[in-house]
């Protein structure tokens, strides 16, 4: 993976993490639930475009040297598979 990349990644995932507790705090503290939700949504927008990131890197590098290496229904079910994944 690209090391601008990895920075970026565990920057959003320590930003993420810092939210999570943020979430446990407004729960214990009965806070207004859309409050919450607006939380939960932030959340859920920042693991997106960490898969997002993830996937570019996948196809411009281990699927692209799969398939340049003759492995190319691995790297289809590898694709198929994150796709399936995304969308649940």
């Amino acid at each position: 993976m690209i090391k601008n990349n990895k920075h970026r990644l565990v920057r959003r995932l320590k930003i993420i993490e810092g939210q999570i507790r943020g979430l446990q705090e407004m729960l214990l503290k009965d806070k207004y639930c859309i409050d919450v939700i607006t939380q939960t949504s932030a959340v859920k927008q920042g693991l997106s475009s960490i898969e997002d990131i993830l996937m570019e890197n996948h196809l411009g590098t281990c699927a692209l040297h799969q398939m340049q290496s003759g492995q190319v229904e691995k790297a289809k079910k590898e694709i198929l598979k994150v796709y399936q994944l995304k969308r649940k």
